[in-house]
């Protein structure tokens, strides 16, 4: 078993387990852990992808190396701006959790007119 099968089968795994955190875990914070969790394992199946290309006698080829780079940077600066929404709304409503009920009166129910 080679070094890229193992880094593939490990990518594979963190991708499943984070798609299982996403639909499993209603709550918000461990939905974006989740979220994270699946894109490394995305990472590391594109960048399995690359280094295979490498193996066979070639040079590696850069454009999957720029697309992970690029990917975890976005992946970053997504993560922040999630956690900074979370927080605004724990300052605005007091709870990390998203209500499926609107309070009353609040003109979203025609029968509360």
């Amino acid at each position: 078993m080679s070094a890229a099968i193992v880094f593939g089968l490990c990518g594979a795994a963190v991708a499943g387990l984070g798609l299982y955190g996403l639909i499993a875990d209603p709550r918000p914070l461990r939905k974006i852990v989740a979220f994270n969790l699946l894109g490394s394992g995305v990472f590391m199946v594109f960048g399995v992808v690359a280094r295979r290309g490498a193996a066979s006698g070639f040079g590696g080829d850069p454009v999957p190396q720029a697309l992970v780079i690029t990917g975890v940077v976005v992946a970053f600066s997504a993560t922040a701006l999630a956690v900074a929404l979370l927080l605004r709304l724990f300052q605005v409503t007091g709870s990390a959790t998203l209500n499926t009920e609107a309070p009353a009166g609040t003109g979203t129910d025609p029968a509360d007119a």
